[in-house]
């Protein structure tokens, strides 16, 4: 998982990527390609 100071960039690594918030984070996940994550906050 990278930790990033902004995700807009690793968002678009793959066409799959979503954004989501948990606890006050800010995550990007992909369900096909699960080495595209990343966190932030």
């Amino acid at each position: 998982m990278k930790v990033a100071n902004s995700l807009r960039s690793l968002k678009q690594r793959h066409r799959d990527c979503q954004i989501v918030r948990r606890k006050g984070r800010v995550y990007v996940i992909n369900k096909t390609q699960k080495r595209f994550k990343a966190r932030q906050g």
